[in-house]
């Protein structure tokens, strides 16, 4: 009779995971869902927030919180040393076959500061990278600090999974040898976000709203913050007069951007929708004409793989890893950072010509089911898993 063989057991370390919601940690979620039979998984992460449960389990991931939810960013500095001290203590225990560090940040510095120290040095780090920053920030911010921890990182990891050519780049620039680094970029949920939306539906969502028959509906999916630029896509707004345009998301910048919309008289057309599910924002999709999202850096952008998925089209910057899946004129438009003006002529050619439009959702639908579906990015990482945890 055949010896019963445990599943492997991966460390997670992510500087925030659920309810905390960006796109590293929606790539942790739907990776380890799709795993839960062939690897168990217990990840850490810093606490935040105090009303946050120090040990849970959320879908198939055991999750255990550092720190004490009261200065969240006294819990983010706390969170590798005591990251690096709780795992050691749970591979005495138990056997654990891989680290899994997403970002380069904070909590994911555990694994390495273990290696520094000569602890636990038999059990290998994947450094999965999906920092949407630009490389100034990325090199300089923090006094340097992040450029140096980066340098790091690319050096000690045994396996380097980056989401873009971008991020694959930046790494090799500052050390990362070429024959560590793959390019998995993150998926959309085709099951969610290709779903057909009654008519009544729709037409219920547009009377809630205020849309009429006639007028035009543009969306953006996107934390608050500079990057992604949602003021640019404001101002582009104010310029087409028969579009509403709705925001999902929530983040620092959101007052800002609400006295934006107000100085440019467009409270009645524009709409904070706050954090939506993605259940939510599917139906939304269907009512729209147009995704937009400005960005003034990206390391690869889930949320236009999304709409690209519910057969939006979509208009983008040439920044970061954007033109890993938006080529200009097939899948979607270029339009310049920081130009409000070039914006609001992109998104007019798309509301005036339903044609193109058309034409154009169609493509970015293929591109996004024959390249970033979910299913099929689980089972490449699922590979690297078995690869790295096989060559102990």
């Amino acid at each position: 009779m055949a010896e019963f063989q445990p599943r492997p057991t991966i460390l997670i370390f992510s500087t925030a995971y659920f309810p905390m919601i960006g796109g590293a940690e929606l790539a942790i979620k739907e990776i380890t869902d799709r795993l839960s039979a062939d690897f168990d998984f217990v990840l850490f992460t810093a606490r935040l927030k105090r009303s946050l449960s120090k040990h849970e389990r959320i879908g198939p991931v055991e999750i255990r919180r550092l720190g004490f939810g009261v200065i969240p960013f006294l819990d983010k500095l706390f969170s590798p040393f005591a990251g690096a001290y709780f795992a050691h203590k749970l591979i005495k225990k138990n056997k654990i076959a891989l680290f899994w560090s997403v970002m380069a940040t904070y909590t994911s510095g555990a694994p390495f500061i273990l290696k520094v120290f000569g602890l636990n040095k038999d059990v290998p780090i994947l450094l999965t990278l999906q920092e949407g920053d630009s490389e100034s920030h990325l090199k300089f911010s923090n006094l340097g600090l992040t450029g140096l921890s980066w340098m790091m990182a690319v050096r000690l990891a045994d396996k380097i999974q980056v989401i873009s050519r971008f991020l694959r780049d930046f790494s090799m620039r500052i050390g990362a040898p070429a024959e560590k680094i793959v390019i998995v970029p993150n998926g959309a949920d085709l099951n969610i976000f290709n779903k057909d939306v009654a008519p009544e539906e729709l037409r219920e969502l547009k009377i809630r709203h205020g849309i009429t028959d006639k007028q035009k509906v543009v969306i953006t999916a996107s934390r608050l913050v500079r990057k992604n630029a949602v003021d640019i896509l404001i101002k582009a707004v104010a310029e087409i007069p028969d579009a509403h345009f709705f925001i999902a998301g929530i983040g620092p910048e959101e007052k800002k951007l609400k006295e934006l919309a107000s100085f440019l008289k467009l409270e009645k057309r524009t709409h904070f929708m706050g954090a939506m599910s993605h259940d939510a924002l599917s139906k939304y999709y269907a009512m729209a004409h147009v995704f937009a999202r400005p960005s003034r850096s990206e390391g690869l952008g889930s949320a236009f793989l999304e709409a690209m998925g519910a057969g939006l089209p979509i208009i983008g910057t040439n920044v970061g890893g954007i033109p890993d899946f938006l080529k200009h004129n097939e899948t979607g438009l270029f339009c310049e950072v920081d130009d409000p003006r070039d914006l609001a002529i992109k998104i007019k050619r798309f509301l005036h010509d339903p044609d193109f439009r058309k034409k154009i959702g169609q493509n970015g639908k293929k591109l996004v089911y024959e390249n970033y579906s979910w299913d099929k990015i689980a089972v490449t990482i699922g590979g690297i898993f078995y690869r790295l945890t096989r060559a102990q």
